[in-house]
């Protein structure tokens, strides 16, 4: 084998090994968007219909919600091999899951904060990480409008209606995973 025909293996290999990180992705995103879509409305709907604010404490069904959803879905991946790169996506969104549970926790129990602003960034900049390591520009663009646009319309929403940020959230990233699915068939 001359080096040309080696480099061109190891190009080949490389990308199909990103292309089946990014089909696996693009399934994740669909689940993680629709239970936050779901569950966002859903609190939004009993904190508006009862006036109770309470209901937030709902979000912390997210994680257990979603985890073994989450597990389940990636026994069904497709086989690639593990990389640096899909390891650091995993702890790019582990980061992410830990930074909101914590903030969330410390705003519900010790300081109050802005928290839908401090998790619509971090949310965004995490599928903009995401994007930016698989290479993938719907992804970064796609987190870009939601870390931003959603730091923005938290600002200009208020109570309530900043879970529908959330709801409009998880309807972005459904769209992200649908977009990298459709890419990547």
């Amino acid at each position: 084998m001359t080096v040309n025909e080696s480099l061109a293996l190891i190009t080949e290999t490389m990308n199909n090994s990103r292309k089946a990180i990014l089909r696996n992705s693009a399934k994740h995103f669909v689940l993680w968007g629709c239970v936050l879509m779901v569950l966002s409305f859903t609190i939004w709907q009993l904190w508006s219909s009862t006036g109770n604010p309470a209901w937030n404490y709902l979000w912390f069904a997210m994680p257990v919600i979603g985890y073994p959803l989450a597990l389940v879905l990636s026994k069904k991946d497709e086989t690639a091999p593990q990389s640096e790169i899909s390891r650091l996506i995993g702890y790019v969104w582990t980061a992410f899951g830990a930074f909101a549970i914590s903030l969330s926790a410390i705003a519900v129990f010790a300081v109050p904060m802005h928290i839908t602003l401090l998790i619509v960034v971090i949310l965004g900049l995490a599928e903009c990480i995401s994007g930016v390591l698989l290479k993938n520009w719907p992804i970064i663009i796609c987190g870009f409008i939601l870390g931003v646009g959603g730091a923005v319309a938290a600002m200009l929403w208020k109570s309530e209606a900043q879970l529908l940020l959330f709801t409009l959230g998880g309807l972005l990233l459904v769209v992200t995973g649908l977009i990298v699915k459709f890419q990547y068939k």
